[in-house]
């Protein structure tokens, strides 16, 4: 019996370099970074910081690594950080802003995500020994746990002027910051306007292995630099893998409109079938969708494993799939026939 081939739609981080990344990777001309000698590191730090609008950026292994020292290098312990319920910082990454900056957390419910103007304007705690001082707020783009929702930037230039008038740092999880702009059409140099420090994730649409760049302005990357190295992000060759994200850039951001399609795709399919509840809606490469009452989101997942495809639990009766390079047509194709053999 033939084996199916295995469709992993879990993540957009489970890509695989292709072979022109791995060329440039082996190519890549190589430095001790920590020394700041990295000809490949730099540049893509530099790259990266010139196309967002900001003076410099900040090469780490990881988003949850970047969005925790910009957070700490903006803020000091006894402060409070307003960000969405379901933001990435919050639900995913281990209680960090608590444990690394000694913050109190303001959670908010936005539209799909997003925290308003008027919200930062309503939460903003006043003066008072009994209260945190509130010192930054947060957003994320795409939303993650809101189905990937894209939003434009100038709903953040909003926020970022309540910003400035309080006092107020507003930083940006770009996990998936380039999936947003194949949607929006902003321009990269327009979000250096409305942030004072952005991570840029490159192992998620845009399929490099490993890697996020904090940007911002010089003082501010110089003290996240120091953070870094207390974090135990400081990395010698690291150019084999800043590489991949030049490569990435160079070769990866215009394709990301295909997982789009192939995301709509999904939605379409998953909207007719009589198991499926409610279908959030798709904006980018996420699609996450509520089983009916009597499916459980444990068992169709098994069953999907069972026919060669992977999906991730979000929840009570949430599933999620998540198109990327390593997924091309065909195995979307797949992927609906299936769905509609398991009603």
């Amino acid at each position: 019996m033939a084996i199916k081939p295995l469709i992993d739609l879990r993540s957009d981080t489970v890509t695989k370099p292709t072979e022109g990344m791995r060329r440039a990777m082996h190519n890549a001309p190589l430095g001790d970074d920590v020394f700041g000698e990295d000809p490949t590191v730099n540049a893509l730090e530099q790259r990266l910081a010139n196309m967002f609008g900001f003076e410099a950026g900040l090469f780490c292994p990881s988003g949850t690594m970047t969005n925790q020292i910009g957070i700490k290098a903006h803020t000091q312990p006894l402060q409070e950080i307003i960000c969405h319920r379901e933001s990435h910082i919050y639900c995913y990454e281990g209680g960090g802003m608590a444990f690394n900056s000694q913050l109190s957390t303001r959670l908010l419910t936005g539209n799909r995500g997003l925290i308003t103007a008027q919200q930062v304007l309503d939460n903003i705690n006043e003066e008072n020994v009994h209260k945190p001082i509130t010192s930054i707020v947060a957003q994320e783009n795409t939303s993650n746990r809101e189905g990937g929702a894209v939003h434009k930037v100038g709903e953040y230039q909003k926020v970022y002027e309540v910003c400035q008038q309080h006092g107020l740092k507003h930083h940006l999880d770009g996990a998936r910051l380039f999936n947003a702009l194949a949607v929006t059409g902003d321009t990269p140099a327009s979000y250096g306007k409305a942030f004072d420090s952005i991570s840029i994730c490159l192992s998620k649409g845009l399929g490099a292995p490993v890697g996020s760049v904090l940007v911002g302005n010089a003082d501010f990357i110089k003290l996240s630099r120091r953070i870094r190295k207390v974090f135990g992000g400081g990395m010698r060759q690291a150019g084999v893998i800043a590489a991949a994200g030049l490569y990435a850039l160079d070769n990866h951001v215009e394709r990301i409109a295909d997982d789009h399609r192939r995301a709509k795709q999904l939605e379409e399919t998953l909207k007719s079938l009589s198991y499926i509840a409610e279908v959030f809606p798709v904006d980018s490469n996420l699609v996450i969708f509520r089983l009916a009452e009597h499916v459980l989101a444990d068992s169709f997942i098994a069953k999907l494993k069972g026919e060669g495809i992977l999906a991730i639990n979000m929840g009570p009766q949430l599933v999620r799939f998540v198109t990327h390079l390593d997924v091309d047509d065909a195995a979307i194709d797949s992927v609906c026939a299936t769905l509609k053999t398991l009603a």
